[in-house]
């Protein structure tokens, strides 16, 4: 009998919490169909939701904006910046909304694949007079992470201030002797986190950026985390398909100020004194930095997207690890092909987070019905997160097409007017459609029913994946 009576109180208590919770969710859930994942689960199921919400309801990061370099609103942009030449003025919508610019004049190097990217960050790195500033959502203790540390370390030995930020869920399993000896080397490391009380109880609002700085004129972003895997060398994945770039000029600086804002929230201080450098980098390059994250009044990097399909008139390829787009990406894809658009995508053939991958082949179905091209690249796991518009214009970043990226995580990306580039990444892209297998409705239809079932389960996850 009592047993009993335990069983039902506990069971009560646990829809009364459900109850709490479904509301905190109907207020604070930034999307309708979140909110609606959130409130019947929550109702309905609460010993199967309350704790996966404890670790992902969260969808709003309060307080980081406080520490920001000047404001994010709409018309700050325009306001310090009223001449804007022609040829920016197509992504006006962007300037205005990130409250940033394009720099003229970059010198700007396109870095495929681990084999490229990880020896120009490493050379940056070794060339550096003044300060480094680093950030990745993933080190891992293996020959490249040592590479890196050892760079780091040399650099702190010869004076150099030295600045590393790393995701605290992201490196979840860096071992603390890794830290611990950059640290005693004199570099200065931190972990990014949600709040210092709850960083390991929070999978959302993770810092997803990956970025080196070197004496403020030369610095480097993209998809690359570091680790042996980037360099395709821990199968099943492997080989790693990805994409970095390199800029040297005046952009650095605002990749610069996004380590700085992130530095700020983690230490309460400023970045240690630096001195001001000079640009000696010149080029045929206009290049905006795309710093986005869900402290943004606005779903910045699902804008950012939506801008860059609507630009799009002639071409537009897209290439992403993770393919679940929201409405708002869905209908300006759409659009774009109703436009006469040749839109391509580019999606990995083997998972990497299983979920994800049930959803995005769902996607893809519905994106193929609607006239869109899906490509499966076929010789390794392809994580690139790369835009290409037209003949001018690019996007090279961590940016994926998810919700995570869209609103909980901390992203940034290149977006570069220049034709030479774009000669270059599309000449990329064309060597990976060429490995790639063109997919049509039948990956969707000829699947088993229990597997299209499983898909249409993973797309009422969206909002999470």
């Amino acid at each position: 009998m009592m047993t009993a009576i335990l069983l039902a109180t506990a069971a009560l208590l646990l829809h009364l919490a459900g109850a709490v919770a479904a509301l905190h969710a109907l207020m604070r859930t930034r999307t309708a169909p979140g909110a609606v994942a959130w409130v019947l689960g929550l109702l309905l199921l609460p010993y199967v939701t309350l704790v996966p919400y404890l670790f992902l309801g969260r969808t709003h990061f309060v307080g980081y904006a406080d520490r920001r370099d000047g404001p994010r609103m709409p018309g700050d942009a325009g306001a310090a910046h009223p001449a804007m030449p022609e040829v920016h003025a197509r992504f006006a919508a962007i300037v205005n909304m990130l409250g940033t610019r394009f720099h003229a004049g970059q010198a700007v190097r396109l870095l495929v694949d681990g084999g490229q990217a990880f020896p120009a960050m490493l050379e940056a790195i070794a060339t550096a007079e003044h300060y480094v500033l680093v950030q990745f959502f993933i080190f891992h203790d293996d020959d490249v992470g040592r590479a890196f540390q050892r760079a780091l370390l040399e650099r702190a030995a010869a004076g150099v201030t030295v600045c590393m930020l790393y995701d605290g869920v992201g490196c979840h399993d860096l071992p603390r002797g890794y830290v611990a000896a950059l640290r005693a080397g004199g570099v200065t490391v931190h972990s990014f986190a949600t709040r210092a009380w709850s960083n390991r109880l929070q999978v959302n609002f993770r810092n997803h950026r990956k970025i080196v700085v070197v004496d403020g004129w030369r610095g480097f972003v993209g998809g690359l985390n570091v680790g042996d895997e980037y360099l395709g060398r821990k199968p099943p994945l492997a080989p790693w398909r990805d994409t970095h770039l390199e800029i040297r000029g005046a952009a650095v600086a605002d990749i610069e100020r996004s380590f700085c804002e992130d530095w700020r929230w983690i230490t309460h201080a400023d970045l240690p004194p630096r001195q001001l450098p000079a640009y000696p980098a010149s080029g045929a390059a206009d290049v905006l930095i795309a710093a986005t994250g869900p402290a943004d009044r606005q779903e910045s990097a699902s804008l950012f997207f939506v801008e860059l399909i609507r630009s799009a008139r002639r071409r537009l390829w897209l290439t992403t690890p993770y393919f679940v787009p929201d409405q708002a990406v869905g209908a300006a894809l759409r659009l774009a092909v109703f436009r006469g658009v040749d839109v391509r995508i580019l999606l990995p053939s083997r998972p990497d987070h299983h979920a994800v991958f049930l959803s995005s082949t769902l996607h893809a179905f519905i994106a193929v019905r609607a006239g869109l091209r899906v490509f499966r690249y076929q010789p390794g796991f392809m994580h690139q997160k790369v835009v290409l518009v037209d003949d001018d214009t690019t996007a090279i970043g961590s940016m994926n097409l998810d919700s995570r990226s869209f609103r909980l995580n901390f992203e940034v990306a290149a977006l570069t007017l220049d034709r030479g580039l774009t000669d270059e990444v599309a000449a990329m892209l064309e060597s990976d459609f060429a490995r790639a297998r063109e997919v049509g409705e039948e990956e969707y239809l000829g699947a088993p029913l229990w597997r299209r079932l499983l898909m249409h389960v993973a797309r009422l996850f969206d909002p999470m994946l």
